[in-house]
Formats: structure tokens, C-alpha cells, sequence
């Protein structure tokens, strides 16, 4: 390794690393025939994730200050510089990340290409770091990471004013670094000899042995030159992996029993070696082992809940594996982490993901090893999403484990199946949306029935508003009238037991709508038909020329029932229509506010907000009938929604 090291201290984090830690030094400061772009890469477990947490130490004031900056080597330590902008992308969308960086840098872009604009405009240049891009995305299946390396990062990497560095899975940095300039990249694997760090996978091990910092008091853990000599053996063993190290000591540690510090054979030299050599050490097959994880390996956020383990891992294995189960976190404690979520309450009253126990693989590249063992992902997760179904008690929605709800799109979607599982309203309602509708823009386009094209239309709302059940509920339930499919809409209404704000009456597919009235069209018998006035453009089907206020002559307008469809309607006189007087508008119970992309109806006597309604395009007309019914009208066209009384409404 280039440089000597002996007489500074190593980064306390990472523990060594040097020559990669210059050059994101040199990077960070620019310095004369630095590369603008740096593509961090290596196996999964190569330790990459952890250089980056260790060097954005070094360029954040509040973690500079906690580091022995003047015991570390010079030219590891970057330049005091204002912190660089950095949008983690764990669990989010490319464009989520995009607009990240747009708010840390407050652009005033409302578009994708403004926000590349205005950073190409910029006078100095920007510091962008964006770590995990393996981790990107609500949902795996969706190859989200592609998405964020094609759509983004390599966008930025283009943008002369950006200087980025990104951690990026070893196909995706080939992808990035050839989609850059020559000789304005640089590529740092980690797996290379000229990065490879020995002497830091050594100190790792050592660090790890030591009862000082948790490990159990042993005879090769105690004794200072035997737990160095394992440290040396482990480190050696595992080539150029960090993960290799942490998986081999967590092994020794959580079974000691029968291990000889002497004999190498239960040093694993893969993650593969690993799983199966600690089955073997405890006399167990390790397809066991295997089985066992797999339904971690094919979780989705943030992990199984504990409860679900066992269920799941027997579907997959296609056999009871309570029995193996029973006592087997000896066998599987060591490639698991187990989080304990604390409750919160929720909105909606569905319950979070907390006051739980969560399980997780102790890292992805776990999971990779696992998946790529098993004969077939998509059957293991069509038996998965069976289970999961299974689980739903009375199968309503309302009532699921969070995971269940949340997840299942994504099992079905790598099965294969989520097309036959998007035809039910109380899931599209009680499901998270942010996952959810990853896993649906994962699907073709083609094979999505009318229903889950409404969900899709109508996700954008639910994720921007972060809206509760009932309010998804109300969405939806305009959203499946709007798209003729009324079915669904009384779905809602019938079998979900969730009060909604309001009923959605009638829906007109009809453009340009300018102004809607409501009024009454008298009857010759002496009764009046309530009716709802629409202004749209000249030669509008079915609409009529009449003067418009103040003697202009050539709008047309359309007379439509106003709590439904009345054809005695077609022929209507517009000019016959009675509006509502100030005075019975005045002495109505509800009032009506509007803004651009939202509606509100409040209670006039205590001015509580009992219905509000948003929009993904702008509202471009609204009235409000003295008993409550609501007739808007945005782009795409008009309809009319009966308001809820007042006393139980939704906040907006």
C-alpha cells in the first residue's frame, strides 16, 4: 500500500482505508488533477457504505470536531469546506432524490430539467455525496437503483458544476463512469488491490474480538496474542470483505462452543461459506439455515416482524419449519438483526409498524447469496404472498399486521402476480401508498385492469398529502366515478366501515368547463328540479347557446341533474334556471373555500372543516348548494359530490 501509515492514527470509524480516504480527500478539495466525479464501488460487503459514512465525518463541522483530526495522516483529512449536500436515497424514488438536492440547494425549479438548469447555472460549483444507491426504492423488484444511476446521477455527473461522488453496486458504476467524459472519473473498487486494505480487515477483527468493545470473555478473546492471532486468521481468510470478518466473528461469538482458534476450516472465506459452514459447525443442514432466512432475503422495508418468521419461512420451504425454528436464532443469530419499533399512534387508526420486533439480514449481501440459492424467486414469493393473504384476518385490510398490508405488492409484483391482487379498493385504501405505488409503476402499463389505472391516476394525491385512510378512501372513491367504475366507488362506501367526507353523485368526462352554477329549473306542475349549470365551450355535445351576463352573446352551457342524471333535462331553457338568492346561500349550514388545487367545506356554525378535496390538476370552477352539494369542475371535467353533515369531518 502506497504511503506509510505507522505513524498517524486510523480514522476511529473505519479503521484504516488509507489510500482510498486520499483520494476522496483530494476530491473533496479539489486539488490540482483531481477527477469532478467519483464512483465508489465494490462487492456487496466490500465495505464501501462504511468508507463513505467515515469520510462524511470528516466533512461535517459537528463530527470534525469529535475526531483526532491531528493524529490522522494529513492527506486523509479533507479541507474544512461547508458541509456537501447529501441525498441519502434508502427507500426513495429517483425523482424523490432529485428534488432532495433541490431543496438542500433551495432552487426555485418546478421541473425535473429547471432543477439541472439551475445547477448548470450556478457560479461555484456544488458538492453533491449520495451513499446507498443499492438501497434506493420502496420497493425492490423495482430496480430502482437503475432507475437513480440512469435518471439522475449520470445527469449530475454531466453537469459541469456538480462535483459528485456516488456509491454505487459494481454493474451500475461500470454504467456511470462510462456515461462520463474521459478523465473526469475516477473509479474506486474496493476490491481492487490498489484500494484492498489488510491491515484494516485485521484491526476489524481484532476490534470486534474484544471484550472491550462487547465481545463475551473467552481464552482466544482475553488473551491479547491469541485474539490477535485470530484476528490475523479471520482478516486473511476474508480476502478483501469487511462483511466476511463481522460474519465470521458474529459465527464464533454466538456459538464459541467446539471452535478451535487453531484450525482455519470454520474461517469462511464467502458469505456462502459462512451460512453454510456455521450450520455445519452446529450439526444442522445448512440448506436449514437457508430456508430459515429466506423470507428475510425476500423481505421488503424495513423487515419481517418476528411473528410472521416462521409462517413465512415454512412457505417457502413448502413444510412445517416451526420445529427447526424453535430454538434457532443460535443458528440464524449471526446473519440477523433483530429492531425493536416503538409504537406510535397513527392517523387513520390502523396501527404502525411499531411496538414490534422486526428481523433483518445483517446485510444485503446476504440476501444476494440466499436468493441466488434458491431454484426459483418468483415461486418462493408467489408462496410467500400466499401466506401473507392467509394472514389477513377475515380478510379485511383494516385489521392486517402493517407488513402485510404494506409489503404485499411487492412479494406479488416479483412473483408476478400483483396485476390479480390489484382489483381490491380496501387494499389500494388501506395500504401505504408510497410502497404500493412503486410496486404498480413497476408493472406494464397493459397488463393493469381499470381499477388499478385509477389507483395509479390517483397515487401522486395520496403520497404528496400523506393522507390518511379515510381521506385515500374519499380520493379513490371520486377518482373510480370519475373512470366509470361505480362498483368500486360503492365498494368503498359499503365495506370498508369508514365514514367518508363525502359521496361522489355523478362525474361528466367533458373539457373546458369555465363556471358551474348550481340552481332549480321550474316544473309546470309548480315543483323545480334541482339543476347544476355548466359553461363550456361553443359546440360542447349536448350544449346550448344563451347570452351570457351582461349582454355577451355565445357561451353555451349545460343543464345537468344536479343529484343525478335527469334526460328531461336535455332540452332544458338555461335562461329558465333560478339561482339561489344571497340570503339562502347566507343561511346554509356549510360554506365553501377554494384555492387552486383544493377545496374545503366548513361548518358555518363552528367553522370546522368537514370535506376537503384535492386535485392533480387545478380546480377551474366550484359552487356549493344550499343543501350540500358540492359541484366542481377542473380540466378534465365536472362533478358532484353530496358533503357529509357536519360533526365528523376530515382535516384537510
Amino acid at each position: 500500500m502506497a504511503g506509510s501509515t505507522e505513524d498517524y492514527a486510523p480514522h476511529p470509524h473505519i479503521g484504516g482505508r488509507t489510500a482510498a480516504l486520499r483520494a476522496l480527500a483530494a476530491w473533496r478539495g479539489a486539488a490540482p488533477g483531481s477527477p469532478r466525479v467519483v464512483v465508489l464501488t465494490g462487492s456487496s460487503g466490500s465495505g464501501r457504505s462504511r468508507l463513505l459514512t467515515g469520510f462524511l465525518m470528516l466533512c461535517e463541522p459537528e463530527y470534525r470536531r469529535r475526531l483526532p483530526l491531528d493524529e490522522m495522516d494529513p492527506s486523509t483529512v479533507p479541507p474544512d469546506l461547508p458541509t456537501p449536500a447529501v441525498p441519502a436515497p434508502e427507500g426513495l424514488t429517483a425523482a424523490q432524490v432529485l428534488w432532495l438536492l433541490a431543496d438542500h440547494y433551495e432552487l426555485s425549479a418546478t421541473s425535473v430539467e429547471e432543477v439541472y438548469a439551475e445547477l448548470a447555472a450556478r457560479d461555484e460549483p456544488v458538492t453533491v455525496v449520495v451513499p446507498d444507491v443499492d438501497r434506493a426504492g420502496p420497493v425492490r423488484a423495482a430496480d430502482e437503483a437503475a432507475r437513480l444511476v440512469r435518471e439522475v446521477l449520470a445527469r449530475l455527473a454531466a453537469t459541469e458544476t456538480v462535483r459528485l461522488l456516488a456509491e454505487v453496486p459494481r454493474p451500475l458504476a461500470a454504467e456511470l463512469a462510462a456515461s462520463v467524459a474521459p478523465g473526469t472519473v475516477q473509479v474506486i473498487d474496493l476490491d481492487d488491490a490498489e484500494w484492498a486494505d489488510p491491515e484494516g480487515l485485521v484491526r476489524h477483527a481484532h476490534a470486534a474480538l474484544n471484550p472491550q468493545f462487547g465481545a463475551p470473555e473467552l481464552p482466544f478473546t482475553v488473551d491479547p496474542a491469541a485474539r490477535l492471532a485470530v484476528g490475523a486468521a479471520v482478516a486473511r481468510r476474508a480476502g478483501t470483505s469487511p462483511l466476511i470478518v463481522q460474519l465470521t466473528v458474529n459465527c464464533v461469538l454466538m456459538a464459541p462452543e467446539g471452535f478451535d482458534p487453531a484450525d482455519e476450516r470454520y474461517l469462511p472465506t464467502s458469505v456462502g461459506e459462512a451460512l453454510d459452514l456455521h450450520a455445519e459447525r452446529l450439526g444442522t443442514d445448512p440448506q436449514t439455515l437457508r430456508l430459515m432466512l429466506a423470507p428475510l432475503a425476500l423481505a421488503e422495508g424495513e423487515g419481517i416482524p418476528v411473528q410472521l418468521w416462521a409462517r413465512l419461512a415454512s412457505a417457502v420451504a413448502e413444510r412445517d419449519m416451526g420445529p427447526a425454528m424453535a430454538d434457532g436464532m443460535l443458528l440464524a443469530g449471526p446473519f440477523v438483526q433483530p429492531e425493536e419499533q416503538v409504537a406510535e399512534a397513527e392517523e387513520d387508526g390502523q396501527g404502525g409498524d411499531g411496538g414490534r420486533t422486526l428481523l433483518r439480514l445483517w446485510h444485503p449481501a446476504v440476501g444476494d447469496e440466499i436468493r441466488a440459492g434458491l431454484p426459483n424467486v418468483a415461486a418462493a414469493q408467489t408462496r410467500i404472498a400466499m401466506a401473507l393473504l392467509e394472514a389477513v384476518p377475515e380478510q379485511d385490510w383494516s385489521k392486517a399486521d402493517p407488513y402485510v398490508r404494506d409489503h404485499i405488492a411487492g412479494h406479488t409484483l416479483e412473483a408476478g402476480l400483483l396485476p390479480q391482487l390489484l382489483t381490491d379498493p380496501a387494499l389500494f385504501v388501506h395500504a401505504d401508498p408510497v410502497p404500493l405505488r412503486a410496486a404498480v409503476e413497476a408493472v406494464p402499463p397493459g397488463e393493469l385492469g381499470p381499477p388499478a389505472r385509477t389507483y395509479l391516476r390517483t397515487a401522486p394525491l395520496l403520497t404528496r398529502t400523506q393522507a390518511p385512510a379515510p381521506l385515500r378512501a374519499a380520493l379513490l372513491e371520486t377518482a373510480f366515478v370519475e373512470d366509470g367504475l361505480p362498483e368500486y366507488a360503492e365498494a368503498i362506501h359499503q365495506r370498508l366501515g369508514l365514514e367518508l367526507p363525502w359521496r361522489t353523485l355523478w362525474s361528466l368526462s367533458v373539457s373546458g368547463v369555465s363556471a358551474v352554477t348550481v340552481g332549480s329549473l321550474p316544473r309546470p306542475d309548480g315543483s323545480a328540479t334541482p339543476v347544476a349549470v355548466l359553461v363550456v365551450p361553443a359546440g360542447t355535445p349536448g350544449a346550448r347557446l344563451v347570452g351570457a351576463p351582461g349582454g355577451e352573446s355565445g357561451s353555451a352551457v349545460l343543464v345537468h341533474g344536479l343529484a343525478q342524471p335527469d334526460p328531461s333535462l336535455e332540452d332544458a331553457d338555461p335562461q329558465q334556471v333560478l339561482l339561489p338568492s344571497e340570503e339562502e346561500r347566507a343561511a346554509a349550514p356549510l360554506g365553501l373555500s377554494r384555492g387552486a388545487d383544493y377545496l374545503r367545506v366548513w361548518d358555518r356554525a363552528d367553522q370546522e372543516i368537514v370535506a376537503a378535496l384535492i386535485a392533480d390538476t387545478p380546480f377551474t370552477a366550484a359552487d356549493l348548494s344550499p343543501d350540500g352539494i358540492l359541484v366542481l369542475a377542473t380540466e378534465r371535467g365536472a362533478k358532484a359530490l353530496r358533503v357529509r353533515a357536519a360533526g365528523s369531518g376530515i382535516a384537510s
